[in-house]
């Protein structure tokens, strides 16, 4: 995928990343997106894109007697990636709390270059992360990390009550994460823009201090006219 895409789908948050893929009827308006759980670590952030490196892992039960892949055997799978990494790493130990990444983790990753990291289960070590940047999604701080190892690597995962396929492009911020289809990724964000700016007729009108009932009618009206007229647009594309 052309990093130009990339570049233009960081500029706006998830929310609307969400609004714009609605419009394109490609899937139901229920599904796509992870649920609640999954919170971003560092909500300050600007929007994560990048494209799933997905692994399963346990943190809770001890370590089988065989030979399991470490997290250079997950980075050196990047190259199989359209784009920057970002790991989705499923805990199958899931009536356990033990953390699944901290900071000597996630400073692996972002040396080379992943654009975030995703789970399901627990982190730790916030503070050494923050200064990297790099945006984490979990479910949660314990501090300690148990028994964790890799299992599999870029095979489907479920995660955030969706599931994952290696190579999926996702988007997320303080809002969630969102996965957005890759046919559709170049006009998801070029319609972006138009979106916002049909809310915005909206926000005004509340913010103007001034806006009777009727205005707030009329402003709901023309965004809602405008989105129409974005829909029928991107259909015909």
């Amino acid at each position: 995928m052309h990093p130009g895409v990339l570049d233009k789908l960081r500029r706006y948050d998830t929310a609307t990343i969400c609004n714009v893929i609605e419009l394109f009827e490609v899937r139901p308006r229920n599904c796509g997106f992870m649920g609640k759980r999954v919170k971003a670590g560092f909500p300050e952030l600007p929007p994560m894109v990048g494209f799933a490196s997905t692994v399963t892992c346990r943190t809770f039960t001890m370590p089988p007697d065989r030979q399991l892949p470490i997290v250079p055997d997950l980075i050196s799978r990047w190259d199989e990636l359209d784009g920057p990494a970002v790991v989705v790493m499923q805990n199958l130990d899931t009536h356990g709390a033990a953390a699944i990444f901290g900071d000597v983790l996630c400073n692996s990753f972002a040396a080379f270059g992943a654009a975030g990291l995703v789970t399901d289960g627990q982190g730790r070590d916030l503070a050494g992360i923050a200064p990297l940047n790099f945006p984490v999604f979990c479910d949660g701080i314990v501090c300690a990390h148990g028994y964790m190892h890799l299992l599999t690597l870029h095979e489907a995962v479920q995660v955030g009550g969706i599931v994952v396929q290696p190579n999926m492009l996702l988007h997320g911020d303080a809002n969630g994460v969102t996965t957005i289809p890759h046919d559709i990724a170049s006009d998801v964000a070029d319609a972006c823009a138009e979106y916002a700016q049909a809310e915005a007729v909206v926000i005004a009108a509340a913010q103007s201090g001034a806006a009777r009932p009727e205005d707030l009618r009329a402003a709901y009206a023309e965004m809602a006219e405008r989105i129409a007229r974005l829909n029928t647009r991107l259909r015909k594309n």
